[in-house]
């Protein structure tokens, strides 16, 4: 999630025990737990736990014990703090600008220029806005690494930029402009480009390639799932509840081995509003009943409006009609979701088993021949959860993505993701935890069954879906700060994931507090806006956030053990439990990728979306990098990060003011990082990402590659 559109409002309400709580009372048993982790030495579950069964963290033996191979170390200096219009890198390396907002996809749009005065068609051809999460996807196997469809998220809008020509968007009247809004609908969603490496090393995108097209929050897609077909979402635009319309607040992605892409709709509740009753899931996602985030509702009311489908009308999920056939009260419902899309055609799918919340992103596990596939998601608020979808059908190899083949891989997303079994995490503060089924016959902890507890009938998948955040509140699920992006190595099988900050975590023995008092909600027995501080989540007033890693016995596994990874901490405060330094300290963690390199090795990459502390007055946004199996911990260490793994955890880049860094992959063979760089205050001037701003600047939402001058691994 962006800080610039952060909401800090509390939608969890339920009572259950967060992750700080159970962080702290872990944090102070100071016993030895071994892990079974493939990883270096002793780590903080070795720390202060207690013994665990099949639990191996410390065994000397492990081809990971970074005292037996550290093959694999980073190869350069650690760059410091910057606090410019420009990015910093490491010497040695280059960082281009690549296809920023506003770039032409086809000669149907308009070449860039500041004084370029946006409408809908424009923006329909071009590449939208606020990039982050994005995922690249071959059209030949020998050009994987040099030539391939970038899949984009295009987050959300900067109406000072997109209509700085005008001085921002026309508020003459009481309804925004009709044009104008479908200008930003256009520049939300999702860009499909082409992209291609030079002879001389440079890259640059495909312009008028068959391949590129634009996503947005006006694009026709299909529902699939148990959700699809419900009187759940049954709509005026769609009464048999198979079909809606668009995407929203696309924050991070994910990818499936089958080829296609998953964006993953974050903080869509804002886009709408709901004036008459609001109900349960309403209120627990965050359904308004004012204006919408951008008003994009009104544009009805614009005479010259000429609305299509009532195109702006469905932003008002308000009954108004007879049923619901008859009006769009079913309309958010449409919305939280998994959106599965084929890079090479364009089609997109909400695939609804997989939850419906506020997805941060949403990952792959590991990969087993014979096995179900896995896919982990955060809820992306405060006090909220962590998701595990499990699939009935077993991984075939047989179904991996052929590179630019044509055939319907959404007909393997159907197969792998439409039937399946939802979980939300329970971290218990021994170090291990609990996958929870979010079905109608799982059994609550008062003894009934969860469709009983949400007022459902027997066999209500379809419901439960609904109301998935209702049902990890009654099942017990617990709250964390701000789960964001996840990793997974796919050799261990280890996920990790950030935990961003919480400013509405509270100390240990402190009471919960509801924000909707007397609700049907606070009815139920669930649901607080603040949390004392858990076992994993162990700060209150968490403003510099961690990094949590777990690991499973098999994809189907319904335990798992966990330990936190790194604090994120200030060299200047008081609050610095991986002992950071200059040269790593960060706060806010966000993005994260996974790259894997040779053997069971690779390097984990960090980025952050920080405000507000002693760390973002060092330093802008960041890139870190640390290999995993580098870093020990001992037995008196909070994280596996500690105090003598210093060097082994590295600032690789910093962002521009203002800018989050978000978005991130390498290529196949490793020799380019791709990174996008969001809401930048004043960049960038030019193609060389690294020259500082001179001036001002009409500021535009990049993707930048880093790559080696010498055409080397980057981070090597």
């Amino acid at each position: 999630m962006s800080k610039e559109i952060e909401s800090h409002e509390i939608y969890n309400q339920s009572g259950n025990e967060p992750f700080s709580e159970i962080m702290e009372r872990r944090l102070s048993r100071r016993s030895v737990m071994r892990g079974s982790l493939n990883v270096a030495a002793a780590t903080v579950l070795g720390g202060f736990g207690m013994s665990l069964a099949g639990c191996d963290w410390n065994d000397d033996d492990d081809d990971n014990d970074s005292d037996n191979d550290t093959s694999l170390t980073l190869g350069f200096d650690a760059v410091l703090g910057s606090l410019t219009d420009a990015i910093v890198v490491p010497d040695g390396y280059t960082a281009q600008i690549l296809i920023p907002w506003g770039t032409a996809l086809s000669d149907a749009g308009t070449e860039w220029d500041e004084s370029l005065a946006f409408t809908p068609e424009i923006q329909e051809n071009a590449v939208g806005m606020h990039h982050d999460g994005m995922y690249h996807f071959p059209l030949a196997e020998d050009t994987a690494s040099t030539h391939f469809i970038l899949a984009l998220n295009n987050e959300y809008i900067d109406q000072g930029a997109l209509w700085s020509t005008q001085g921002g968007p026309d508020t003459s009247n009481a309804y925004r402009l009709a044009d104008e809004v479908r200008t930003e609908i256009n520049a939300h969603g999702v860009t499909l480009v082409e992209v291609q490496k030079q002879s001389d090393g440079s890259w640059s995108h495909v312009k008028n390639s068959t391949y590129n097209r634009r996503i947005t929050s006006a694009t026709p897609m299909a529902l699939a799932g148990p959700v699809a077909e419900s009187d759940y979402v049954i709509t005026k635009y769609s009464t048999d509840g198979t079909m809606t319309r668009g995407t929203n607040n696309n924050c991070a992605s994910g990818y499936t081995p089958w080829g296609t892409y998953l964006t993953c709709e974050e903080n869509w509740p804002g886009y709408f509003i709901k004036t008459d009753t609001q109900r349960d899931d309403d209120l627990r996602l965050g359904i308004g009943s004012s204006t919408g985030r951008y008003g994009w509702e009104t544009a009805s009311d614009d005479p010259a409006a000429a609305e299509v489908d009532e195109e702006f009308a469905r932003f008002d999920a308000t009954e108004t009609g007879a049923t619901a056939a008859d009006d769009y009260r079913n309309e958010p419902r449409t919305f939280g979701y998994i959106v599965e899309i084929d890079p090479y055609t364009g089609e997109a799918v909400k695939r609804t088993h997989l939850g419906r919340f506020r997805h941060e992103g949403c990952w792959p596990g590991k990969l087993v021949e014979g096995e179900p596939v896995v896919f982990y998601s955060g809820h992306d608020s405060r006090n909220e959860y962590i998701y595990k979808f499990v699939s009935d059908a077993v991984w075939s190899a047989s179904d991996a993505n052929q590179a630019g083949g044509t055939y319907d891989r959404l007909a393997l997303g159907a197969k792998y993701m439409d039937e399946g079994t939802l979980y939300v995490a329970k971290f218990n503060d021994d170090g291990t935890g609990e996958w929870l089924a979010l079905t109608p016959d799982a059994e609550t902890p008062d003894g009934g069954t969860l469709a009983d507890a949400l007022g459902l009938a027997a066999d209500d998948l379809a419901g439960v879906i609904i109301h998935t955040c209702d049902a990890a509140d009654i099942m017990g699920a617990t709250p964390m700060d701000r789960p964001e992006w996840g990793a997974v190595d796919p050799a261990s099988g280890d996920v990790y994931m950030t935990l961003t900050n919480n400013s509405d975590r509270t100390a240990e023995g402190t009471a919960a507090t509801y924000t909707n008092s007397g609700s049907a909600i606070e009815d139920l027995g669930v649901g607080y806006s603040t949390a004392p501080v858990n076992n994993a989540n162990p700060r209150a007033a968490n403003e510099n956030g961690q990094i949590i890693r777990w690991q499973e016995g098999t994809a189907s596994s319904t335990t798992f053990e966990w330990e936190i990874f790194v604090f994120g901490g200030a060299v200047t405060g008081n609050d610095n439990p991986s002992g950071l330094t200059e040269l790593n300290q960060f706060a806010s963690p966000d993005g994260l990728w996974y790259d894997q390199r040779d053997g069971d090795q690779g390097i984990l990459w960090i980025e952050t979306d920080n405000s507000g502390n002693d760390v973002a007055d060092y330093t802008n946004d960041q890139v870190l990098a640390v290999v995993p199996s580098t870093v020990s911990g001992n037995s008196n260490d909070p994280s596996v990060v500690d105090m003598q793994d210093q060097g082994n955890l590295k600032r690789f880049a910093v962002g521009p003011n203002g800018c989050e860094i978000t978005g991130i992959f390498a290529t196949p063979d490793k020799t380019a990082l791709f990174i996008n760089v969001q809401h930048p205050g004043n960049w960038p001037s030019g193609s060389d990402a690294t020259v500082e701003t001179s001036g001002t600047v009409r500021p535009r939402a990049s993707t930048v590659v880093v790559q080696k001058a010498d055409g080397g691994r980057v981070g090597e």
